[in-house]
């Protein structure tokens, strides 16, 4: 933000809410001031007062919403909790933030601009991505030191573990092919990506605990406890896709038109 008169919380709500909704309809291209002015309930020279243009305008809407879901994010993440736990709420958290329509809209809007506008990509990498893997990078770094975790380059993990994360559902809820999926869902495709990783990343007395407690909890016997990790969520249903999109992934599955 570079404008010329100090922002109080209350209008940067009120102007960032109107951006957010004429960017979502609009995109960044077809978004002007007038409009986004109109829509915040502002002047456009009031508009002007705080931000030099709409490129300042767009950071500041993704450098808010990114920074106040990122921060309640990590704010459970005690670095003294079990990492189990701790990374179950991360994820959770994470998935949520993406898959919500605040998070698809900046998501959409970034891509779909990006080439004509690289600097927007670059500020919602930033503001966004770049900034949750920072986070995590620093917390995986700290869980390494007090011997919890065995982790060579903590940032390739934090990029591994929010991947991991978005398995299924981030894809499918950006191209329209999933609603907004329940906290069921989000849990167990969390709870599988936990234990992917600390099957990996675990260090060695953690992860032999976590086989007793995985065994004794689902009644497995050791052996089978300590084999791979399960890729995918075990005893839940699966979140269903359109029938169109559903006949198009079955191996095998004809076209409508075809007989």
């Amino acid at each position: 933000m570079s404008g010329t008169e100090a922002l109080s919380p209350e209008k940067q709500r009120q102007i960032l809410r109107g951006a957010g909704l004429v960017f979502a309809q609009e995109g960044y291209e077809g978004a002007s001031m007038s409009r986004i002015a109109a829509e915040a309930g502002v002047s456009k020279g009031t508009l002007y007062n705080y931000f030099a243009g709409k490129a300042d305008l767009f950071a500041a809407f993704v450098d808010e919403e990114c920074s106040r879901t990122i921060a309640a994010m990590f704010d459970a993440a005690d670095d003294g909790a079990d990492p189990e736990a701790a990374l179950r709420r991360i994820g959770e958290q994470m998935v949520r933030m993406i898959v919500s329509p605040i998070g698809l809209t900046i998501f959409r809007v970034t891509v779909s601009e990006a080439s004509k506008f690289p600097e927007l990509a670059r500020t919602f990498y930033e503001a966004g991505p770049a900034r949750a893997t920072g986070h995590l990078a620093d917390w995986l770094t700290r869980q390494a030191q007090a011997g919890r975790l065995v982790v060579d380059d903590a940032r390739f993990a934090a990029e591994q573990f929010f991947a991991l994360c978005q398995t299924r559902l981030g894809t499918l809820c950006r191209l329209q092919l999933l609603a907004t999926p329940s906290d069921a869902e989000v849990e167990r495709v969390v709870a599988s990506s936990v234990a992917m990783f600390l099957h990996t990343y675990a260090a060695p007395a953690a992860a032999e605990r976590q086989v007793e407690v995985r065994s004794a909890s689902h009644c497995v016997p050791r052996a089978v406890a300590r084999g791979r990790a399960q890729p995918g969520p075990q005893g839940g249903a699966q979140p269903r896709l359109p029938a169109a999109a559903q006949a198009g992934a079955r191996p095998g599955a004809r076209s409508a038109g075809r007989a």
